[in-house]
């Protein structure tokens, strides 16, 4: 097995399940819907997504990440925004990203 930096198979980065019943789960994805990341490993970390809070039955802050399509977009646009934001996660203090933020989180 070769390391995933020296392979050109980049099969590992993602896969679309056509057969899941919640298939497609997020509108507007306009290239191939990554499903690898069906449960998003940043959903306790600091991310730009599009995300809206609300308060569960136990009185926590929770994420509610229905409206984000980025770890969906494409297997390797999706897989270096997850690999980017994996680098030096940050925990989710609990708030909502304001625009200035999250467009210095996104890069910009």
């Amino acid at each position: 097995m070769q390391p995933k930096d020296g392979t050109a198979n980049e099969a590992y980065k993602g896969f679309t399940n056509h057969e899941c019943p919640f298939y497609p789960c997020h509108a507007g994805v306009k290239r191939a819907f990554n499903c690898l990341f069906c449960y998003c490993p940043l959903i306790a970390y600091e991310c730009p997504g599009p995300y809206r809070i609300y308060t569960d039955k136990h009185g926590l802050r929770r994420k509610d990440c229905s409206d984000c399509r980025l770890p969906h977009e494409g297997y390797r646009a999706s897989w270096s925004f997850i690999q980017k934001w994996l680098e030096r996660p940050r925990i989710w203090g609990g708030k909502e990203l304001d625009a200035r933020d999250r467009k210095a989180a996104r890069g910009g």
